[in-house]
């Protein structure tokens, strides 16, 4: 994309933006001319980095989304929003063995902190906002980690049915899907170069995704040239998982 600078004067919030796809979420959507305030649950030294690396008046909240959204909400700085990025997430959750308490700290994190930040963001939002959550590919991947498959399409179920009721105030709501992405919440893909091979097998533009795919489909979605798309889900996995290569029908 080459419309850097066509977030001038907006202002934008993205979670968990200390590292991996938040971060080049943020760096994107800064050189993208947006002020960013950068949410991270604990690693502060990261999160400074990314703001002294980004500049343009961004700072860093904490907030432990374990905890709910309070922090999050009190550590902004007055600003009205243009957007919000929902980005934080945990993984967690093979059948049979997460605990109770496990699985609620999934679902607090993943789905509940969403929903609250989007509600409490709202009055401080600008008509024609942007809401762009990330989801995974794993809502239409049948994988072992249950339950934050099911925390996913509960993201999707969450950015299709805000559309209409914001439509309104002008504000998209939109979902982003990404596939297995260069992370460290993948760092498997490091320790084991056979899964990497796999991967890149069974993705039709042949590599393993990277943070900045990520990020500039959300600076898309922030951007003017997204005015008319919301509800949607868009999938930025490089065409992974679509069927069998050259067709050939198992």
């Amino acid at each position: 994309m080459d419309d850097m600078g066509n977030l001038t004067g907006k202002t934008a919030l993205v979670t968990g933006a200390s590292r991996g796809i938040g971060r080049a979420i943020a760096e994107r959507l800064a050189a993208d001319g947006a002020q960013v305030i950068v949410h991270y649950a604990s690693n502060e030294a990261l999160a400074k980095e990314v703001v002294d690396a980004i500049g343009g008046g961004a700072y860093a909240v904490r907030a432990a989304f374990e905890d709910g959204v309070d922090e999050l909400f009190d550590g902004l700085r007055g600003e009205r929003l243009d957007i919000v990025v929902n980005n934080a997430a945990i993984l967690g959750g093979r059948l049979g063995t997460i605990t109770p308490a496990d699985f609620d700290r999934v679902f607090a994190v993943n789905v509940r902190a969403p929903y609250f930040v989007i509600e409490r963001a709202l009055p401080l939002m600008n008509d024609g906002g942007r809401i762009i959550n990330i989801s995974s590919a794993v809502v239409r991947i049948a994988l072992p980690d249950v339950v934050y498959s099911m925390t996913k399409g509960a993201l999707d179920t969450l950015g299709f049915t805000l559309a209409p009721l914001l439509g309104e105030r002008n504000i998209t709501v939109n979902t982003v899907s990404p596939g297995v992405t260069e992370t460290d919440m993948n760092s498997w893909l490091r320790d084991d170069p056979t899964g990497g091979s796999q991967v890149t097998s069974l993705t039709a533009l042949g590599r393993i995704g990277r943070p900045s795919d990520i990020a500039d489909a959300v600076s898309l979605l922030a951007s003017d040239d997204a005015r008319w798309i919301t509800g949607h889900v868009l999938d930025v996995t490089g065409g992974y998982f679509l069927g069998p290569e050259g067709g050939v029908v198992p």
